[in-house]
């Protein structure tokens, strides 16, 4: 289904499968590099499923994948113990701040035997020896400070479907976007704050003989436990930078509002980029949103949507022909989100 390649991250691979003899039954397996002290994500799916939260990708199952008996991460298994600090051009890691109030907990996970998966001939057929085995609170020899690692941890889901800007028309895009809003409140009532808002984890199901969610949330990777009671412990800023609520690009702590606000800018964006389900263009000056200073995003945001007569222009001008007819009723969404051109 999708892979993304990298040398560093998550580096996030998909496959489509169903079980033997139940092609009726879809799955998705989804296998990443995870940071030991994030909540994990296998987890939250597993305990909103119980809590029968609805629109939000079911649970199935989730397990830490393991060579030879021991965890499969970066730095006991794929650098295979080997002592980075001492590299020449070696430059220290910034410290990863938890991502909830439980980081650095045991981890309950299941795990998966995957004694089968090819290495090189160095780890082939021999068991790891102690040294090897993972290490996630050991300090690096240089200085005090713990070493970044990550572990390979595979999650399954039983819905299957295809990012919500592939709607067949306009009116399932917008229905599929009211029910990804559903489900964010029934995980928020559930306990958790989703905090990745972005394009691509809006999905939605138009195949009647798929037994998914009609429309529904994917990718708890930056999800935490909301705290009902003051902060929810969660620093930092997180999500996909495009979509992220102004807010949040100022280093607020983030919240249920911050979440809904980036529901208005995949829609923004999806009215800029595509003409038609299957036709996408690129527009440089909102495309660099990817990539720019933080700061200087929030201002450039915040410019697009404090004043109507300025976000009406905006729109006019850059919305695709295809969107337009949406732009009285983004323009209503945007006074909504933003009251008064203010965010909350």
């Amino acid at each position: 289904m999708q892979r993304a390649p990298c040398i560093a991250g998550r580096a996030t691979t998909c496959w489509k499968a169903h079980l033997e003899g139940r092609p009726d039954m879809p799955l998705v397996i989804k296998d990443s590099w995870q940071y030991p002290e994030r909540d994990e994500e296998g987890e939250l799916l597993c305990e909103a499923t119980t809590n029968n939260v609805v629109n939000v990708a079911r649970y199935y199952h989730h397990e830490t994948v393991q060579i030879h008996g021991a965890d499969d991460d970066i730095r006991s298994n794929v650098r295979g113990g080997l002592d980075v600090t001492r590299a020449s051009n070696y430059r220290p890691e910034h410290p990863m701040p938890p991502s909830s109030s439980t980081a650095g907990a045991p981890r309950k996970g299941r795990r998966i035997s995957a004694a089968g998966t090819k290495r090189s001939s160095s780890h082939t057929g021999a068991p790891l020896p102690p040294s090897k085995r993972s290490c996630s609170t050991s300090l690096t020899k240089a200085g005090s400070q713990a070493l970044l690692n990550r572990i390979h941890r595979r999650v399954i889901v039983r819905d299957y479907g295809k990012s919500i800007y592939k709607a067949s028309s306009r009116s399932a895009l917008l229905e599929g976007l009211e029910g990804c809003i559903q489900g964010h409140e029934s995980l928020y009532k559930a306990g958790f704050l989703h905090r990745d808002i972005s394009i691509n984890n809006l999905m939605i199901n138009e195949d009647g003989d798929n037994p998914s969610w009609p429309s529904f949330l994917i990718d708890l990777d930056l999800s935490i436990k909301e705290q009902r009671e003051g902060s929810s412990g969660a620093k930092g800023k997180t999500g996909t930078r495009a979509f992220m609520a102004i807010g949040v690009l100022l280093g607020e702590q983030h919240s249920f509002m911050h979440d809904l606000e980036s529901f208005f800018w995949v829609l923004f964006w999806i009215c800029i980029h595509y003409n038609t389900p299957n036709e996408s263009r690129v527009v440089p000056k909102f495309d660099k949103w990817n990539y720019v200073d933080m700061e200087e995003l929030a201002i450039s945001k915040t410019g697009v949507v404090a004043n109507e007569g300025d976000f009406l222009k905006i729109a006019e001008v850059n919305f695709t022909p295809y969107y337009c007819p949406f732009i009285p009723w983004v323009n209503s969404l945007r006074r909504i989100v933003f009251p008064n051109g203010v965010r909350w």
